[in-house]
């Protein structure tokens, strides 16, 4: 994912971790320890699939300007909720602000929890060429079982990894080898556009224990009840999104959106959305720990983790 490099040549901090984990305080008095200790500027850049979003300030805990505490961050609030902003966007925005951080002097700090996003803007995407409209509608017309069957057939190694009731992957793999020829694996053996290899990366996931994680994600979302997500929910709804828009589906907007209809209390609202940001939290979790690469160490607790990624940034 990175190639070893000299230390300040163009240097990249990463901060991983599941939602409630406390990346985002991590991330800052990263910054905070390289400006005071050192004499370093940085800036904190935001890998986070709901943090994008502008309408989502409370839902996605997007640090409040006390909580930035004078450091710079980017690509937070960035994209309007009805605009998607895929990985593909994220990442072309990341490597931008990256870019301007090194010319500028600084350090960028990547924080974040969406795996995706870390992996296309680390590794690349695959370049699929656009489907054909034809094959999509073809394709999407099909009966889930009819399109696993064909999927089968046409690329039977993707669809030995993919589970039959999997609609979305299974879709999207029978479209691209039918539309280029070529299966999905073929085109992610081909990535371009990732950076992991010019860039001296100094990365570190941030995995407390599960119990502590789980009772963080509970306070959290009953706080931000309180503080106005109820509002912000309010506010989107009135806008009548198209409701597939990530944005129309963030943890926390369809749980409030339930009680707004009248279709459950705001209790029950409450429960529901501490439960799918713990299911989100071990997912997260889980990926963070076995997919992103060994040499990344693992952390419970701030205080060994910010002294780690300084020893590496910063070499004695």
């Amino acid at each position: 994912m990175s190639k070893a490099g000299t230390p300040q040549d163009n240097e990249l901090a990463l901060i991983a971790g599941p939602t409630a984990s406390g990346k985002s305080d991590l991330a800052v008095r990263l910054a905070l320890a390289l400006h005071n200790r050192f004499q370093r500027p940085a800036i904190v850049i935001n890998a986070d699939s709901a943090q994008v979003y502008a309408n989502l300030h409370v839902l996605s805990a997007r640090p409040s300007e006390d909580e930035m505490k004078g450091v710079p961050h980017r690509l937070f609030g960035t994209w309007d909720g009805a605009q998607a902003c895929s990985a593909a966007d994220w990442a072309a925005a990341a490597r931008r602000e990256i870019a301007d951080a090194h010319q500028s002097g600084a350090v960028p700090i990547l924080v974040g929890g969406t795996g995706l996003y870390i992996r296309t803007l680390l590794d690349g995407i695959a370049p699929v060429p656009a489907i054909d409209p034809g094959v999509r509608a073809e394709v999407r017309a099909m009966e889930l079982g009819e399109a696993f069957a064909a999927l089968r057939a046409a690329d039977p190694d993707r669809a030995a990894k993919l589970a039959p009731a999997d609609s979305q992957r299974i879709t999207r793999a029978l479209e691209v080898v039918r539309s280029t020829g070529q299966t999905l694996d073929h085109w992610q053996r081909h990535k371009v556009g990732g950076i992991g290899d010019a860039v001296s990366l100094a990365p570190l996931v941030l995995l407390p224990d599960r119990a502590t994680l789980f009772a963080q994600c509970d306070a959290r979302f009953a706080a931000m009840v309180d503080g106005g997500a109820v509002a912000e929910v309010e506010a989107l709804l009135a806008r009548q999104l198209d409701p597939t828009l990530p944005v129309m589906r963030a943890i926390g907007v369809p749980e409030i959106a339930g009680y707004l209809r009248g279709d459950w209390p705001l209790e029950q609202a409450v429960t529901r959305g501490q439960q799918a940001t713990r299911n989100y939290a071990k997912r997260q979790f889980t990926w963070l720990r076995h997919q992103l690469p060994a040499g990344w160490l693992r952390h419970e607790e701030q205080d060994a983790a910010l002294e780690h990624v300084l020893e590496i940034l910063l070499p004695r």
